[in-house]
């Protein structure tokens, strides 16, 4: 059984537009979804195996990206799990500190439905086909 793609994203609409696209790029691996951070932190906890890839959003309630992926880093369990930042912010700031914070690629989410959904098929390539990671 493929290994859930976990998309971590509090705006309803967003998910949807992500789930669709990913869909659209024929991805069939199952989603788990966390609409918040502390969410996202305790399904990663509790799941096994654990996701092949981390969506995350930064503007999130009760813990914000930053600190999701703060977290995820200081664990042994989910240190080298792979986190794509897919943001809609664009300031240097949030970029730098998501880079700090171990973030393995920052993606601004593209406001055009049809390049959002190109950006999903890039990312899901790379980060599900070529990219490898160490075994559940």
């Amino acid at each position: 059984m493929d290994r859930p793609l976990l998309l971590v994203e509090d705006n309803a609409d967003d998910e949807a537009l992500t789930l669709l696209a990913l869909k659209k790029n024929g991805m069939t691996r199952p989603v788990l979804v966390a609409r918040d951070g502390v969410e996202a932190l305790d399904l990663l906890a509790r799941t096994n195996p654990l996701p092949v890839l981390v969506l995350l959003d930064l503007k999130l309630p009760r813990i914000d990206g930053h600190e999701v992926l703060r977290r995820m880093r200081a664990d042994d369990r989910t240190r080298c799990l792979p986190v794509v930042v897919l943001t809609t912010s664009r300031e240097d700031k949030d970029i730098r500190e998501a880079c700090a914070s171990g973030a393995n690629s920052y993606v601004r989410k593209p406001v055009d439905f049809d390049k959002f959904t190109e950006s999903l098929g890039l990312i899901s390539r790379y980060w599900l086909t070529l990219n490898e990671t160490p075994s559940a």
